[in-house]
């Protein structure tokens, strides 16, 4: 009896610690995703500072042809930051990301314009979004690394599901600025100087963030840190390293990337791309399409513990099967009605349906990758993973779209 009743408070303990250690790291994720959204929402107030093209659909091309450049450096982001989290720890590795995203964000707001100093005003543009392209590579990897970890055994489905809440969240937050500078500002403010508001915002966010990390617990023992440092024999590979990854966990590598293909397009073709198609195709008035996709966005990230409760009661494998089925007997036919309708409350049910086929995947991707390699390569085989399929499909759905 009294055993029984010193395992409960031990249990609780253990999910408290789960959940204050989940919120720490699903912050930082919030925020790096934000300022990742926040270019694609804005592109089309500040596209005219950094772009000579007095054509709007040139100069929009223009926008999301620097949105994919960030793309490229995810695999090398990925790379460095999984092999800094097998070696020196997850928590240093997702310090280490969200200031370099902070000081990018301030770069960006303080950007000056081709007006102020000519073509180098797109070059500090390029070169900032390669930095933070590097940090959200290194941030996808080792988060999702963390929070499987962190989470209890029993609810990893539904801890874990909390990467793409704040994933979300991330792009719900990049969306409320933008309706309430939309709502709030002269178009005029907002294309001279309002632009550079978010920017401004996610910067100081990620500060916050950086203080709340300073105090989350690491997941990797002190032993584990120190065995990736030792020397090995002969021929062996050490922990955290790609020479480990490409000899013995290839096909696990593979995996991963056979996995995010397909839930990487339908990812930002559902909650990055919709909204630009909504507002070049559907008729609808662009200050509608945004909060249409805020709502849409709002009831998705609510959605996301509920499909990791679901896989763990059923497993995971029903839920992939789901988004793979009705992704491809679906995706085109929702597509095409939303271009052709003009009442945004067709189009929001539109966006629902895309997205409801998406949460089978965005849900618990992060685990079921996780769950594939060991933790002395983990976060470099998920991050790698992840950052090659996203480099190659994700960062060209908006360029191609448009």
């Amino acid at each position: 009896m009294s055993t029984q009743q010193a395992a409960v408070p031990s249990e609780a303990a253990q999910t408290r610690r789960a959940v204050s250690n989940i919120l720490k790291g699903s912050a930082g994720n919030l925020v790096e995703w934000y300022d990742l959204y926040v270019y694609t929402v804005f592109a089309a107030y500040f596209q005219s500072h950094f772009f000579n093209s007095k054509d709007e659909l040139q100069a929009g091309l223009e926008a999301m042809a620097v949105f994919s450049t960030s793309f490229l450096m995810r695999p090398i982001g990925a790379w460095f930051f999984g092999r800094y989290a097998d070696r020196k720890g997850r928590k240093a590795a997702l310090t280490l990301s969200v200031t370099m995203m902070s000081a990018g964000s301030f770069a960006i707001a303080l950007l000056p314009t081709t007006q102020q100093v000519g073509v180098w005003a797109l070059v500090l543009l390029v070169l900032v979004r390669l930095i933070q392209g590097f940090s959200v590579g290194g941030e996808y990897g080792t988060s999702a690394t963390y929070m499987s970890e962190a989470a209890t055994s029993k609810r990893r489905g539904f801890f874990s599901s909390f990467q793409y809440v704040t994933l979300i969240g991330g792009q719900m937050l990049a969306l409320l600025v933008l309706v309430v500078l939309q709502n709030f500002m002269p178009k005029s403010d907002l294309t001279e100087w309002g632009w550079r508001i978010p920017f401004a915002i996610g910067g100081v966010a990620a500060l916050v963030v950086l203080w709340l990390r300073r105090s989350m617990e690491e997941t990797v023992s002190a032993e584990q840190v120190q065995a990736a440092k030792a020397p090995v024999a002969a021929g062996e590979a050490q922990p955290g390293t790609m020479k480990l990854l490409f000899t013995q966990y290839w096909k696990p590598l593979l995996i991963c990337i056979g996995v995010t293909l397909g839930g990487t397009v339908a990812f930002y073709t559902y909650t990055n791309f919709i909204l630009k198609f909504m507002n070049d195709t559907s008729g609808i008035d662009k200050t509608d399409t945004s909060v249409i996709n805020f709502w849409a966005l709002f009831i998705f990230m609510l959605l996301q513990p509920v499909y990791g409760i679901i896989s763990d009661k059923v497993g995971r494998k029903p839920l992939l099967l789901w988004f793979g089925i009705t992704g491809v007997l679906f995706t085109w036919p929702l597509l095409s009605m939303l271009s052709n309708t003009k009442d945004p409350f067709t189009a929001f049910l539109l966006m629902m349906g895309g997205l409801l086929i998406v949460g089978g995947y965005t849900s618990i991707n992060a685990l079921v990758k996780a769950e594939l390699f060991p933790a002395s390569i983990r976060a470099l085989g998920v991050g790698l993973g992840y950052a090659i399929a996203n480099s190659l499909f994700g960062g060209t759905v908006p360029l191609i779209g448009a």
